[in-house]
């Protein structure tokens, strides 16, 4: 089964996702601040991180940057989920070391699309 770590601090967006993701038949762990995040990707070693970039504790530019620094996450694929839409903000986020961008409000159908791309990246660079 495939393990997705959502990192989310807005309870309504992780219930949503978290919802919908384990109908799709995903295994979904949660993390609600970056340090967290962090941890948990450590510990876990997730398929995929959904990564919000905006988080208590440790943002998730630092968070993402952490992740890329560590063999153990480096090519974990990390999609980040940002209200910032502003132009520059997908190479601000992809400079930060995530795999892709997915401005928010959420669209699942996208977002799914998204997932099933990073690991099927991920997938051929392993092969």
């Amino acid at each position: 089964m495939t393990t997705i770590l959502l990192v989310e601090d807005h309870e309504e967006l992780w219930d949503f996702l978290s919802r919908r993701l384990k109908r799709r038949g995903f295994e979904v762990e949660l993390a609600h601040d970056g340090q967290e995040g962090v941890d948990k990707a450590r510990a876990l070693k997730p398929d995929v991180i959904l990564l919000d970039m905006n988080l208590p504790v440790k943002d998730g530019w630092t968070a993402a940057r952490e992740l890329r620094a560590d063999p153990d996450t480096q090519r974990t694929p990390i999609i980040a989920l940002t209200a910032h839409a502003m132009s520059g903000d997908r190479g601000r986020v992809l400079e930060a070391g995530c795999d892709d961008y997915h401005p928010k409000p959420v669209d699942f159908s996208r977002l799914l699309a998204q997932i099933d791309a990073a690991l099927l990246k991920r997938d051929e660079a392993e092969g």
